[in-house]
Formats: C-alpha cells, sequence, structure tokens
C-alpha cells in the first residue's frame, strides 16, 4: 500500500492534479486557500484586491511581529468594502480549482486557513472529509483532526485547546495521527524563514505518549526547524510545504 500526503496547498492546484500519481491514496492535511504567498507577494486574496506593496507591508509587520499594525492596516485596507463577501467570492473560485484537482480516493481535513463550512459544497464523490474522525486503509487506521488554534494571526479556523483535544481524544487509538498542526514541541512548530513559534497542540503531543501511534503526520510550518523527529514509538513528519515543493510525502506498508 503506497498513500501520498500533502499539507499547505495554497492554491497549488497544477501540482495537486498529479499529487496521487503512483498512490493507492491521497491524504491533504488543508490549508487550500492561498490568502497571501510570503515567498511571491503577487499571489493570493490579498494582493488581488489591494496590491503587491500593501502586500509587502503587511508581511513585513507580521514577520516583526506587529500585528496590532498589520491589523491597523488592513482595517484602512477593507474600510467600505464588503469583506466577508470579498474573500467568500475569492475562496469559492479556489475551491473549485482545488476539489477538483484532488484524485480519487482522497481523504482530507481542514486547514487553519480553510472555510469547514463549504467544503461539503465542492467535495466530490471519491473525497471523503473527515475532523475528528477515523478511517481504515489496509489494515492501519487513520486518525484526522483539522484546523488550528488560536493565534495573532486570527485565520479563520482556529478553534480553543479545548475544542482541540476533544477530537483528538475522540480518535481512540490510531496507527496513524493526520492533523494540519504540528504536536507542541518547538523543534517542530519553530518556522526558520518566519522567525517564530506557529502553535502546536500540547493535546497531541499527549496523545502521541498515550497511544504510542506509528506516524504523526502534520503540515502548517512552513519552513520548520526539524522535518521529522522520533517521540517514543511515534515518527513524527512534517509533510512539507506542497504549494512551494508541489511534492507529496510517500507512506507505504
Amino acid at each position: 500500500m503506497r498513500v501520498h500526503v500533502v499539507s499547505d496547498v495554497h492554491g497549488n492546484a497544477a501540482d495537486l492534479a498529479g499529487a496521487g500519481d503512483g498512490a493507492d491514496a491521497l491524504i491533504c492535511l488543508g490549508d487550500l486557500v492561498l490568502f497571501l504567498d510570503y515567498a511571491d507577494h503577487s499571489r493570493g486574496i490579498f494582493p488581488d484586491l489591494f496590491g503587491v506593496e500593501n502586500a509587502d507591508r503587511i508581511v513585513e509587520l507580521r514577520t516583526a511581529r506587529r500585528f496590532e499594525e498589520a491589523r491597523e492596516l488592513g482595517r484602512r485596507l477593507w474600510a467600505g468594502l464588503d469583506r466577508d463577501a470579498a474573500i467568500l467570492a475569492a475562496v469559492r473560485k479556489q475551491y473549485t480549482e482545488m476539489f477538483a484537482a484532488f484524485p480519487t480516493p482522497t481523504y482530507a481535513t481542514y486547514g487553519n486557513v480553510d472555510i469547514p463550512r463549504l467544503w461539503s459544497e465542492y467535495a466530490r464523490p471519491g473525497t471523503t472529509v473527515l475532523d475528528g474522525q477515523r478511517v481504515e486503509l489496509d489494515g492501519l487506521v487513520f486518525g484526522f483532526v483539522g484546523g488550528g488554534l488560536r493565534s495573532p494571526m486570527r485565520t479563520p479556523f482556529e478553534i480553543s485547546d479545548e475544542e482541540y483535544a476533544a477530537k483528538v481524544e475522540a480518535l481512540g487509538e490510531v496507527d496513524v495521527l493526520c492533523t494540519h498542526i504540528p504536536p507542541e514541541v518547538p523543534e517542530l512548530t519553530y518556522d526558520t524563514v518566519a522567525r517564530r513559534f506557529e502553535r502546536g497542540s500540547r493535546a497531541l503531543l499527549d496523545a502521541i505518549h498515550r497511544i504510542r501511534p506509528r506516524y504523526s503526520l502534520f503540515g502548517h510550518v512552513h519552513q520548520p526547524l526539524a522535518r521529522r523527529m522520533r517521540i517514543g514509538a511515534t515518527e513524527c513528519v512534517n509533510v512539507g510545504h506542497f504549494a512551494a515543493t508541489g511534492r507529496p510525502w510517500a507512506l507505504e506498508w
């Protein structure tokens, strides 16, 4: 059995269309939407609406952790516009392309920049969306937990630590933990380019110690200090920033 795993697709529909080639299934760990590309500030919903110069500025402020100034800039730019309608229209356009690119079968969960309520409209037969749920693939049980934890970035699908922990608990014992965010380990949560720690989950780390899955697979941190590490019996793997690499991570058994 061979499964390909991707995360942080962020608008890369062209490579997503071939991500399942040679595999029996594709797993997607979320973040299909591209709001702003931190490597290329001309790409994404934000620069499409407000131009590259404003994108440059907001990236500069966020990288410097000047979040309140970044939010103030955003408030000025959005003044007089229907923010929700503009973002929803752009996300719908991206979801049309992303979900059409998924091969069959695909098993997917949400990232922190996704809008879960829209997924049922775009997921075609052959794409199974899971959150706090399990699926068995050729003898291994895969458990999925989507979304991120609350942060200064205030992305669309951030939930409380308690709500996230409840979803992890609902999985029970699994062989492979599939999540968007990593367990709360400094080497796995620090982004070396953004120069900040992203939110990782203590509940995930506790589950790894408790149920000892074979793998913990995740994304979210685009340029992590460590891409993989072993915690007891569990191999923890950041499957990569698919938007930048266009390459899936492969699991075989």
